[in-house]
């Protein structure tokens, strides 16, 4: 199949190498990588499997080459194109365009061996993170607002500095955990807080993704065995931890994406909490933080060996509390393994 692309993750996935200004090109067996002169001596070096072109004008390189080929037709992704940027190839090329929505996720949906390493490895670092953050917050957290939170948090994601993020860390208190997707505020910390942090961080440009919720004391941890003061948070932990629990151990390859999603929310819909449950089950994970398969309500997708994705039911009660349990999954045998 030939096919561009612009997407950095979907172009470092083909050639080892992207930057923030690229077009590449794949055609049968030749393939070209095509940038400006800022990027001249990494490209040179770290790109593999293409021939590296330097140029100011990247469309118009391509559509240079393009038109002294035999290609009669070449596959895009429009979400990754500018209209005014397809107009002139379809308008000034000699082969015909054809959109292909989710061209290099759809490539990508199955994980290679090393792939599964890199993001094995990603979730382990982020593993250790969550466990220094955890020792801060008890140590000195108490009375540090969310904003002040959420900067020490990405200092140990990030190792100081030594990791990239996959996503600006969520530390979210009390009634700001109902926000699913919450910035943070002036809520300061105190003891008997619900406190959820969702975070990850990159290894070799793979993400990793975790949340927890936690009843903020001496000794907290981000341990899945948390115990709050009041009966209904209670109920609602609970809940989302057994959801959680019954999609990992349920999920089998040869399931649709939608019956994984069916084994949370079925759970927390008899515990009464449907209408709180306001996300789907899960996502898959790789270079981009969000990418196939999706685990939702609606997704047809077939569940597969190598596929990477997360488990992460949810209950948020607008103005008063949100909860969240995350862990990131690979499909092994049939089975889905939690990467830790």
């Amino acid at each position: 199949m030939n096919f561009m692309l612009k997407d950095e993750n979907a172009i470092y996935y083909e050639c080892g190498y992207s930057c923030d200004n690229a077009l590449y090109l794949s055609l049968g067996s030749e393939a070209y990588f095509i940038t400006d002169g800022r990027y001249t001596i990494e490209a040179s070096t770290l790109v593999q499997n293409a021939k590296v072109v330097i140029t100011h004008h990247l469309t118009e390189k391509a559509l240079e080459i393009l038109n002294q080929s035999s290609v009669k037709k070449v596959y895009f992704d429009p979400k990754e194109w500018r209209y005014a940027e397809m107009i002139k190839m379809k308008e000034e090329g000699r082969c015909q365009f054809v959109e292909k929505e989710n061209l290099s996720h759809l490539k990508r949906i199955i994980k290679r061996e090393d792939e599964i390493l890199f993001l094995e490895k990603a979730v382990q670092k982020g593993k250790k993170a969550f466990k220094a953050f955890a020792h801060f917050l008890e140590e000195k957290g108490e009375g540090y607002d969310e904003y002040t939170l959420t900067h020490f948090a990405k200092s140990y994601l990030s190792y100081e500095g030594k990791y990239a993020l996959s996503f600006d860390p969520i530390v979210a208190i009390g009634q700001n955990a109902a926000k699913p997707h919450a910035l943070p505020t002036k809520r300061r910390l105190k003891k008997g807080d619900l406190l959820l942090f969702d975070a990850g961080l990159k290894y070799k440009r793979y993400c990793s993704d975790r949340t927890r919720t936690l009843f903020f004391e001496k000794g907290s941890r981000f341990s899945k065995q948390q115990h709050f003061s009041k009966k209904k948070i209670q109920k609602a932990y609970d809940t989302v931890l057994k959801a959680h629990d019954r999609a990992i151990a349920g999920a089998c390859s040869g399931m649709k994406a939608y019956q994984v999603d069916a084994l949370s929310r079925h759970i927390i819909d008899k515990a009464g909490f449907g209408a709180y449950f306001v996300h789907s089950t899960g996502h898959g994970v790789g270079l981009d933080i969000h990418e196939m398969p999706y685990i939702s309500q609606r997704s047809q997708t077939k569940i597969e060996d190598g596929m990477v994705f997360t488990i992460e039911p949810g209950i948020y009660l607008p103005e008063t509390f949100g909860i969240r349990i995350e862990d990131m999954v690979v499909m092994v045998d049939g089975k889905a393994k939690v990467l830790s």
